[in-house]
């Protein structure tokens, strides 16, 4: 039981979502966790005290002015007594008063009060969820360092379909588990480094130069990266997928600011560079909209961007024991690979196919061909880029197992 002994505050908002609240009790509890509840008044419309407290097998707390609930377990008590205190569901209406400080019920007085650490599982309208102010709050959360799980993206109870549904409980408890127990793993005690998804350079206020990478194979190396209990930072372009459980998210736009994340995160044993850096940037973005104005394109000049894998695989003495580079590419797949390796000084390349008809960019299968300095090649068959995920990373187990 990886929560054996951990203490978990777990506030329940409103929303439909709020019934996935009772199984993820029942779960962390399988997992040897203690669970305190706050439910909002929001949320008692979903959930009932008397089923939250069946499950928990704990008091249900509602009221912060109850006198019998300050002389048994005050609200400052209630916050500091938890290993990690979690909102799910977490509608728009308490990440928006968490973000602005508000302390106008349990719940929110909680979690203002609180020295330990917070995760928020977003769940709401797909409009909700896109709306400026909800993403300015998560944005503003995160930079607290409150941990965010999903959302997700499939069907709502509202009968739209986008962002904003509740990420599933396993993946939720799974999160908690990342966060809280004891890291284990063929990869324990060591740092990782993954990039992911495209840069954008910009060419003016509103344009930019950028690529078709989703982001979805790094983010998924990083996943399972942290599985394996590898203290794993992802440093990401931008994209429209939720962070990856029991991982550090940096989020960036450029790649002289990816790069910048990628030397602040050294010293690692491990850099796994899946990101589609854009090449060249305009060497002076306008700082105004560039006009038509009847007399063709303007120039660009555009200057080469830093080569953050030729620049991890050459760090000297800060270089990561295991360099890999992915060679996206559209023809000479394997010879263009194998003298990338050999060109930026890493040891992998693992190479894939993105001409148009591969589906490749933004899908979700890949197919693979490990290349590693020498002669050799490794030729993975098609599979979806969590499989894919995986068998890099259990690759990577068996090197440090081989040289330990």
């Amino acid at each position: 039981m990886d929560l054996q002994g951990r203490r978990i505050l777990l506030i329940i908002s409103g929303g439909i979502a709020a019934f996935k609240s009772l199984d993820l009790i029942r779960r962390l509890r399988e997992q040897g966790a203690t669970v305190r509840c706050v439910l909002t008044k929001g949320g008692a419309q979903f959930v009932t005290p008397l089923s939250v407290s069946a499950l928990s097998e704990e008091k249900v707390y509602q009221d912060i002015f109850s006198l019998t609930d300050e002389a048994e377990m005050g609200h400052i008590n209630l916050s500091r007594e938890a290993d990690l205190l979690v909102v799910a569901p977490a509608s728009a209406d308490i990440m928006a008063r968490m973000a602005s400080g508000l302390a106008s019920d349990l719940a929110t007085t909680a979690l203002l009060a609180t020295d330990k650490p917070v995760m928020v599982v977003p769940a709401m309208n797909v409009r909700m969820w896109e709306h400026a102010a909800t993403q300015a709050n998560i944005e503003t959360l995160r930079s607290r360092g409150v941990m965010c799980v999903g959302p997700v993206e499939g069907n709502m109870a509202c009968g739209e379909y986008g962002y904003g549904r509740m990420s599933e409980v396993e993946d939720v408890v799974a999160a908690i588990v990342a966060h809280l127990a004891p890291r284990s793993g063929a990869l324990a005690g060591r740092r990782a480094i993954v990039t992911s998804g495209p840069t954008h350079e910009a060419i003016d206020p509103v344009r930019y130069i950028a690529n078709r990478s989703s982001g979805k194979q790094g983010h998924a190396i990083a996943a399972a990266l942290a599985r394996e209990g590898a203290d794993t930072v992802l440093v990401s372009g931008p994209t429209a997928l939720p962070n990856p459980a029991g991982v550090t998210m940096v989020k960036v736009e450029t790649a002289r600011d990816m790069l910048a994340a990628c030397e602040t995160a050294l010293p690692a044993e491990i850099a796994v560079c899946v990101a589609a850096v854009a090449d060249w940037r305009v060497a002076d973005a306008a700082a105004q909209k560039l006009k038509k104005n009847g007399g063709g394109p303007p120039p660009l000049e555009l200057s080469e961007n830093p080569d953050i894998l030729r620049t991890l695989a050459k760090a000297g003495n800060k270089r990561p024991s295991l360099v890999i580079g992915f060679a996206a590419e559209t023809e000479n797949v394997v010879a263009n690979a194998q003298a990338k390796c050999k060109n930026k000084n890493t040891d992998w390349i693992l190479a894939n196919d993105v001409s148009p008809d591969t589906g490749t960019f933004g899908g979700d299968a890949n197919t693979i061909h490990l290349v590693d300095g020498t002669d050799s090649v490794e030729s993975w068959p098609t599979m979806t880029k969590d499989e894919v995920a995986n068998r890099l990373v259990s690759r990577i187990g068996g090197h440090f197992g081989a040289s330990a």
